[in-house]
């Protein structure tokens, strides 16, 4: 019976065995990397940082008191005229170049009734080089920043041509905003290097400047196709985009130069440190300005854009009766303001329509690049009245035959 038993037990574990033998190995775990989270540490953390931090009052900043008053509510009580949409600037400190390029879409769709969409950063690319030219030849006495004026988009234009925006962009995949403050901030310490070591090689300066833009921005298109035919920026300029710079003036009105005589513009982004701006009073300025607009041009303006009566969150800029009354904005008001360095060359932007209100007012709307017109209800747009501009908007940029009966006092 022992023996059985013993037989029966040897042939249950070859059974086993065997079965065992025949059986899938066994499953093997595998790791993979992933993200470490502690969500609850972070929580704990983030209460602890604010514990500790010290307690702040909120910034307050003095902003004029709006209640109470009838203020535009929409661009759609605007006449307005044919714009791209707005486009933000990112962080850049390129309104200039945006408004301008803005107000010469406008001019080509007025002209030719074409809906174009330009690159702006293709003009700022070569607007840097030629600061980065002129700050070499002058030994480091050009200014070299990130501003410039209405005018450089022309010169630029000029020289370098114009690309639609589809073939550069400057931005990199997936960049949603522009942003230069990295870029710059590489350009501007190689200058002051440059003038340090007093290296004054152009050659040697400009490739490298375009070796930082390129990092940043990729390398500015030599040729390209648009529409089924190819083009370089300056074919691109004179066959598809047909502008000619010189159709175009600069008004500003400032009682420190000559009235009625083409005069320079002494403001540090005026870095070409140009003449050709057309100098009138005030009365004159608005006039112009008013006429040019109702009559269906747009308006590339630039100005101060600082005061207690200018709201991002209302959309709206207005003088204060409590800075200036309205009646009081002449020649001086304006000269006080400039020569103390209260109102300054800020912000470049571009009127597209106008309404008036019931007293008689005009209001002015205003396209804008710069972030604070993010921030109400009507994105990329402001309402300026009259008496903003009049006080504060130090230059404009026209068709030369929206203001020939202004243009025919200079001599």
């Amino acid at each position: 019976m022992k023996k059985f038993s013993l037989t029966i037990l040897s042939l249950a574990i070859l059974f086993a065995f065997a079965a065992s033998s025949q059986a899938k190995p066994p499953k093997r775990d595998k790791g993979k990397m992933i993200e470490y989270k502690n969500e609850f540490w972070e929580k704990i953390k983030k209460s602890a940082l604010e514990f500790a931090k010290p307690k702040e009052k909120p910034k307050l900043s003095f902003k004029m008191d709006f209640s109470g008053y009838d203020l535009p509510k929409s661009i759609d009580e605007f006449t307005a005229y044919w714009h791209n949409p707005p486009i933000s600037q990112g962080w850049t400190g390129t309104c200039w170049d945006f408004s301008t390029t803005s107000f010469l879409e406008s001019e080509i769709y007025r002209i030719h009734k074409k809906k174009l969409k330009i690159s702006e950063i293709f003009t700022a690319y070569w607007e840097y080089v030629e600061k980065a030219r002129r700050f070499v030849r002058e030994r480091g006495a050009s200014a070299f920043a990130e501003g410039s004026e209405s005018d450089g988009v022309f010169k630029t234009w000029k020289k370098y041509g114009c690309v639609p925006e589809s073939v550069y962009t400057g931005l990199k995949k997936g960049q949603k905003f522009h942003d230069h403050h990295k870029m710059f901030a590489e350009m501007k310490n190689f200058l002051d290097f440059v003038k340090e070591k007093d290296f004054w090689n152009e050659e040697v300066v400009l490739s490298t400047i375009k070796s930082i833009m390129n990092k940043y921005l990729g390398t500015p298109p030599e040729k390209f196709e648009y529409e089924g035919k190819t083009y370089d920026p300056k074919s691109f300029l004179a066959e598809v985009v047909k502008i000619d710079p010189d159709d175009y003036v600069t008004v500003m009105s400032l009682m420190q130069e000559p009235w009625y005589k083409k005069t320079i513009y002494d403001v540090p982004d005026n870095w070409r440190r140009s003449a050709d701006y057309y100098n009138v009073p005030i009365e004159d300025f608005m006039s112009a300005l008013k006429k040019a607009v109702v009559n269906g041009y747009t308006v590339a303006i630039g100005g101060d854009v600082s005061e207690s009566g200018y709201d991002s969150h209302k959309e709206v800029a207005v003088v204060p009766t409590y800075d200036i009354p309205y009646e009081y904005i002449d020649d001086n008001a304006r000269q006080f303001r400039f020569s103390d360095k209260t109102t300054q060359d800020d912000h470049g932007i571009h009127i597209v329509g106008y309404k008036k209100d019931k007293n008689g007012m005009y209001w002015f709307l205003i396209k804008d690049s710069g972030s604070g017109s993010r921030n109400g209800k009507n994105k990329g747009y402001y309402f300026y009245r009259e008496d903003y501009v009049k006080l504060k908007m130090l230059t404009f940029t026209v068709a030369k035959e929206a203001i020939k009966d202004l243009l025919k006092k200079f001599k």
